[in-house]
């Protein structure tokens, strides 16, 4: 009789049955949901929408930075006091000088997203609050 060969991950995946490290996991018995499969982006997607992220999360940080950017000061409307709003802003600009020295994949991009003026930011925010 041949002797049969087992990788080491064939040995760990048998050993992990014997052990009943696989029963009762969630889906068990359930076919699997391949409708999607031919999409190329179907973890993406799938991801996405079992996690409830907006598409959002799919862009690169530089342009999520942007989008926040865009947001303010209407985002910070429910912010209750000028410290609490200054914290927001003043993590945000240390979180876009941050991207900037994050070294870049591919070829260079010339997409920045810009510091705000926190002072500038905060008489805006005072402006929804009236």
């Amino acid at each position: 009789m041949a002797e049969t060969f087992e990788t080491r991950i064939d040995r760990l995946i048998r050993e992990a049955q014997e052990c009943g490290e696989f029963d009762n996991l969630p889906g068990a018995g359930k076919p699997l949901d391949l409708s999607d499969a031919d999409d190329p982006e179907w973890w993406a997607k799938r991801k996405i929408k079992e996690e409830n992220l907006g598409a959002s999360a799919l862009l690169p940080p530089t342009l999520q930075l942007r989008r926040e950017a865009a947001s303010y000061p209407e985002s910070l409307r429910d912010l209750r006091n000028e410290s609490a709003v200054r914290a927001v802003l003043e993590d945000f600009n240390r979180r876009v000088r941050r991207d900037r020295l994050a070294p870049s994949l591919g070829p260079a991009s010339y997409v920045i997203a810009r510091t705000v003026d926190v002072d500038e930011m905060i008489e805006r925010w005072r402006s929804f609050r009236r």
